[in-house]
């Protein structure tokens, strides 16, 4: 059976969130305190990247291990319900959690349980079909995945990553950041060294450019060929803060779509910082996402006075004014 030609393929990364509301994300006195309702979300890093772009109207895939439990059946009956084509194989560890405290201020703090083994690894011959109908492959830090970078170096599919809050030193991360064409990452580890970490990044791998998203403060973006990373601002959601679970998600599928499209790299991030901002006015893990629609208004509502995108953060997308 021949496929067609997917926009984008995420390997790897889906899970189930538990977020806790706290006042603060210090630990209060005493051995007890009540909260809002704890409620679970089918989240993870991969599972936000995939139905960003699945909203915006890009052709996905997404795969990995899952499961058999109720975690997995809950990821299972999304994905049906959003039209997402997933496919997995069922990993005897069960399906990935994380329980995330989440303050007033929207800000978070996330505890992964890294349930897989080290040695555990998305097969070859599972795998190899979707990566060669794939346009784009993004690539989650969850470790079962790494091995088909080899796979990837054959084909001619554009590949990112996101490092998450990676300290530009541990070697975990290494295979991703340096066999990816786009390297995305918080700054949250690397104060005072960004501008270091992201040169870092494209001096010894294959990026064309790497980003350092920073919340409230914007982000860097270091290009191949430029001497210097360039600062582009935060964007203000049109609704208050409340939750940034998945923001960083968010942004990298809004600057894919854009960047699948062949937009400037200043709209692409635009696109990203829009995407991220939607996503933080909404409680929860991945609960709701910009569409097409949506993120062209926003960006051009947010794009008087961007950083070099002098035509209102409109761009070509796949060849066609929006």
């Amino acid at each position: 059976m021949t496929h067609p030609r997917t926009d984008v393929l995420v390997v790897g990364g889906t899970g189930v969130d538990t977020i806790v509301r706290v006042p603060d994300l210090a630990v209060p006195a005493g051995d007890s305190a009540s909260v809002p309702p704890v409620l679970d979300h089918v989240g993870h890093t991969g599972n936000g990247v995939a139905l960003g772009l699945h909203h915006l109207g890009r052709a996905v895939e997404f795969i990995d291990f899952l499961g058999e439990d109720l975690q997995g059946r809950m990821i299972l009956e999304r994905y049906e319900k959003e039209g997402l084509a997933f496919s997995h194989l069922v990993s005897p560890h069960g399906t990935p959690r994380g329980v995330n405290l989440v303050d007033d201020q929207g800000r978070r703090f996330s505890f992964y349980d890294g349930r897989h083994p080290v040695d555990l690894r998305l097969p070859r011959e599972f795998a190899l079909p979707f990566l060669e109908r794939a346009r784009h492959v993004h690539m989650s830090i969850i470790n079962h995945n790494r091995d088909l970078y080899r796979d990837l170096a054959g084909l001619d599919a554009t590949v990112s990553t996101d490092l998450h809050d990676w300290d530009g030193e541990n070697p975990h991360h290494l295979d991703y950041a340096l066999n990816s064409d786009l390297v995305f990452m918080s700054a949250a580890a690397v104060r005072g060294r960004v501008d270091e970490v992201l040169a870092g990044i494209l001096e010894r791998g294959r990026a064309v450019l790497a980003v350092a998203t920073d919340g409230a403060a914007g982000c860097r973006v270091l290009e191949r060929g430029r001497d210097r990373p360039r600062h582009f601002p935060a964007v203000v959601p049109e609704r208050p803060v409340v939750d940034a679970n998945g923001a960083g998600d968010a942004f990298i599928s809004g600057f894919l779509h854009r960047y699948l499209g062949g937009a400037p790299v200043a709209e692409c991030v635009l696109a990203g910082a829009v995407a991220g901002a939607f996503t933080c006015t909404t409680a929860g893990t991945h609960t709701a996402f910009v569409d097409s629609a949506g993120l062209d208004r926003l960006a051009a509502a947010a794009a008087d006075g961007w950083p070099g995108a002098p035509d209102g953060g409109r761009a070509e997308r796949d060849g066609q004014p929006v």
